[in-house]
């Protein structure tokens, strides 16, 4: 298997990055493990209900359909 620096030019590979980093910035789900609410966010934010055990997880690893 290829390593993925491979695939790519120099700069397709930090073009790729700065995507995926701007993906990651503006769309980030959130689901507090207390109250079991889920939202998206561009930032890091605790709950309403003030729990700071919230887990994030990027959009961009869900799929479109």
């Amino acid at each position: 298997m290829k390593e993925t620096s491979n695939l790519f030019t120099p700069k397709e590979l930090a073009d790729w990055q700065q995507a995926l980093d701007l993906a990651n910035y503006t769309n980030i789900l959130h689901h507090c493990h207390v109250c079991d609410r889920e939202w998206v966010a561009s930032t890091e934010e605790i709950c309403c209900c003030g729990s700071r055990s919230v887990e994030r997880i990027a959009c961009w690893q869900f799929p479109d359909d």
